[in-house]
């Protein structure tokens, strides 16, 4: 297959084999994205409105409980300005971060002071070091790509925990379409799937999982929903969201420092993004996320092919990083260096969850 780059956004075929292109050389994922826009993102006056109101709706839902709504908080980007919107509003939120032992300084920085600045209170969930490093480990020795499921699935499962615990009824998101709207679908795999995250770990794991609060889909969207009444709601999604202009506001609030990258915030996705999945994948995720600002008019595409011509990391700085994160994960440099070196895996080269084949029988039906 020859090479291929869409002629509208920067996504290419380079390694996903779910991508396709049109006569125009429009890709699908910038087709379907500006397709689904104007349904999904509003940001004008309509969209301002109903940001309006769902703020006050939380807010008068939440009025005899302790908490009006809860949300990670990472100390990137789009949890914190999600954060800061909030208290504009004086929502009273739960905030809950995950502490893998991955964090970046910038990170821990950045929640402090927006959690001062915003009034909110942050519960530091503390995940079992051995544990977490372990089953971590068990998916770089798996050779999948999202070797990020481990970091992923806790996140969701103790905000959901919490917000069984508190009643709380909304669920802030901080995913968003401004930024996100184009995620490569090829060379990935979700992060509820439990009974992929067992199997890895029973394959691949030195150690029982038994200590680790996991989640599965089925937990999320059918227990969860049904049966506590939590609500996602995506604020992001009714602003004129604007990365350049939310970092501006967040640094004038209360002196937030951006790290470089998206998902950047931590060590671990940093060396995900950068290192692990353009060296054994040809992954880089720049193209994704630099596709996604040229479809919300943040970017233009000369401007996004001249960024892709720039190293993905400094070498120094990864090479350091990478050091940490082997010795956290017990893996030797020249294991890792094999690994890598390795034919890379399919998820679906181990088990997965029925519901994830569900999951993709009703993709292929609405045709995407």
């Amino acid at each position: 297959m020859s090479y291929q780059v869409c002629s509208r956004c920067v996504m290419d075929n380079i390694a996903d084999d779910t991508i396709t292109f049109d006569e125009k050389g429009h890709c699908n994922y910038c087709n379907e994205a500006f397709l689904s826009k104007d349904k999904v993102y509003f940001p004008g006056e309509e969209g301002q409105a109903y940001f309006d109101q769902m703020m006050l709706k939380i807010k008068k839902e939440g009025q005899l409980l302790k908490y009006d709504c809860i949300m990670g908080l990472s100390g990137g980007l789009d949890s914190s300005y999600l954060a800061y919107l909030g208290s504009k509003y004086k929502l009273r939120i739960l905030a809950i971060h995950v502490d893998d032992g991955f964090n970046s300084p910038v990170a821990i920085d950045n929640i402090k002071k927006l959690s001062e600045a915003c009034n909110v209170d942050v519960v530091v969930e503390k995940t079992d070091r051995e544990q977490f490093c372990n089953l971590t480990a068990a998916f770089i020795r798996a050779g999948v790509p999202n070797i990020a499921i481990p970091q992923d699935n806790l996140i969701l499962s103790y905000l959901h925990k919490h917000a069984k615990e508190n009643k709380i009824k909304y669920f802030l998101s901080g995913g968003n379409f401004a930024l996100e709207c184009i995620l490569q679908r090829g060379n990935t795999h979700s992060a509820l799937d439990k009974i992929h995250i067992v199997d890895i770990n029973k394959k691949f794991g030195n150690a029982p999982i038994d200590k680790l609060q996991l989640i599965s889909s089925f937990e999320r969207k059918i227990g969860n929903k049904t049966f506590f009444n939590i609500r996602e709601v995506r604020p992001l999604n009714y602003i004129h969201y604007q990365k350049e202009k939310a970092i501006s506001e967040l640094k004038a609030f209360c002196d937030f420092n951006y790290y470089g990258g998206k998902h950047y915030e931590s060590i671990f996705t940093k060396f995900v993004q950068a290192y692990y999945l353009p060296q054994k994948f040809k992954v880089d995720k720049r193209k994704s996320h630099f596709s996604s600002l040229i479809v919300s008019d943040q970017m233009t595409r000369d401007h996004a092919l001249e960024e892709l011509k720039k190293p993905l990391y400094d070498e120094i700085e990864m090479k350091k990083d990478l050091g940490y994160i082997l010795d956290c994960l017990n893996i030797s440099k020249r294991e890792f260096n094999s690994i890598m070196s390795e034919v890379p895996h399919k998820h679906d080269d181990y088990k997965i969850s029925p519901w994830i084949y569900i999951s993709r029988l009703n993709r292929k039906i609405r045709g995407y």
